[in-house]
C-alpha cells in the first residue's frame, strides 16, 4: 500500500510531454500533491535499443516524492522486466496506463485498447505484479469504458488485487469532449466496496481546484482525487489556500524564469526541445495586461538564454 496518505489524497496526473521532472519540481515547490506520477513510459521502448531515449521519462528528484512510475506497452514480458527494474529505482509504486485514448496508441493495442482485450490486460497486470514482487504497489489508471460505460471492466480490474484504481470519468471514445461523469466513478467505488475493499479508488476529470476535489471525494466516497489540466490554471492548485490569484505580473514572470532555468539545467544535452516550454508559457504569462502579446514573443524565441534575458529585462 501507499504509506502515510491523507484522506482524501491528491495526485498530479501523468500528463505526457508535460509533467516531466522539471514541471513536477516547480509544482513541488509551489504546493506538492500527495502523490506524483511520471509521464507514461513505454516498456517495449525501455527494453529495446532505444532505452536511453525512454529513460529520461523516469528521471525524478528528491523533491518529487512519493512518485509512481506510469508504464504502458504491449508485451507482458517487458512489463515484468520493467517492474523489476523500477523497484530498485526508488519509485513508490507502479501504475499501468489502460486509459490513454490517443488513436495512434489505441491502434497499437495499448492503453485504452486493452479495455477490449481483457486477456492481454490481465496478462500485463499479472506480469507487472510478478515483476514488482510485492516490493512496491501496483495500480491501474483507466476510463469508464471504450465506446460506452462498461462496469464489467472495472469489476474485472477490482478482482486483480490492485493497490489502487484510478478512473478518468469519460470513455475512450469521448476523449476529453464530454463532461467527466463522477456519478459513474461513484458507482465504481461502490463496486470496490463489494469486491476489493483494500483497493484505493481515485477519481479524475475536470477538477479545477482543491476545494472542488474535496467536495467530489466526499460526495462519492473516494480515497483520492487526481488533478491534470487544473494545474495549468494555478501552479498552487494543491494548496489549501492558493496565493495564485494575488500573484503580480513580476511574480508570475519570475516563476516562469525559474522553470526555464531548471529546464536548461536538467536538459543540458537538449534531450527536450525548447518548444516544450511553449506549453507552459500560458500557465505563468497570464492574468495581466499585455500577457497575450508577451506570450507571442516568448514563443518565437529559440533558446533558453534568450528567454531568460528577455524575462529579466521586464521584471
Amino acid at each position: 500500500m501507499y504509506p502515510n496518505l491523507p484522506h482524501p489524497f491528491f495526485v498530479l496526473a501523468p500528463m505526457d510531454d508535460v509533467a516531466d521532472t522539471v514541471f513536477r519540481q516547480i509544482v513541488a515547490n509551489c504546493a506538492a500533491p500527495d502523490l506524483f506520477i511520471t509521464e507514461f513510459v513505454n516498456v517495449d521502448g525501455l527494453q529495446s535499443s532505444g532505452r536511453e531515449h525512454v529513460l529520461k521519462r523516469l528521471q525524478f528528484s528528491p523533491r518529487e516524492q512519493p512518485i509512481i512510475a506510469q508504464i504502458w506497452g504491449t508485451n507482458p514480458a517487458n512489463f515484468y522486466k520493467t517492474a523489476n527494474e523500477l523497484v530498485s529505482m526508488g519509485f513508490a509504486g507502479i501504475d499501468i496506463n489502460m486509459g490513454c485514448p490517443v488513436k495512434t496508441i489505441v491502434k497499437r493495442g495499448c492503453c485504452s485498447a486493452l479495455i477490449n482485450n481483457r486477456e492481454k490486460a490481465l496478462a500485463i497486470i499479472k506480469a507487472t505484479q510478478q515483476g514488482a514482487a510485492g516490493s512496491i504497489p501496483v495500480s491501474v489508471k483507466t476510463r469508464l469504458g471504450f465506446d460506452d460505460i462498461d462496469y464489467t471492466w472495472h469489476e474485472l480490474l477490482l478482482r486483480q488485487n490492485l493497490n489502487m484504481l484510478s478512473i478518468h470519468g469519460r470513455t475512450a471514445q469521448q476523449m476529453s469532449r464530454a463532461a467527466a461523469n463522477w456519478k459513474a466513478i461513484g458507482i465504481i467505488r461502490n463496486l470496490r466496496d463489494q469486491i476489493a475493499p483494500h483497493t484505493l479508488i481515485v477519481g479524475n476529470g475536470d477538477v479545477a481546484n482543491r476545494k472542488a476535489g474535496l467536495e467530489l471525494a466526499e460526495r462519492y466516497g473516494l480515497d483520492g482525487v487526481m488533478i491534470g489540466r487544473g494545474i495549468f490554471q494555478d501552479p498552487f492548485v494543491f494548496a489549501k489556500n492558493s496565493p495564485w490569484d494575488g500573484y503580480t505580473r513580476v511574480q508570475r514572470v519570475e516563476l516562469y524564469a525559474k522553470h526555464i532555468q531548471l529546464f536548461a539545467k536538467t536538459w543540458q544535452l537538449e534531450e527536450r526541445p525548447i518548444a516544450t516550454l511553449n506549453k507552459f508559457c500560458k500557465v505563468y504569462i497570464n492574468g495581466f495586461e499585455g500577457a497575450k502579446e508577451m506570450r507571442k514573443h516568448l514563443m518565437e524565441i529559440s533558446s533558453t538564454s534568450e528567454l531568460l534575458a528577455f524575462l529579466g529585462s521586464i521584471t
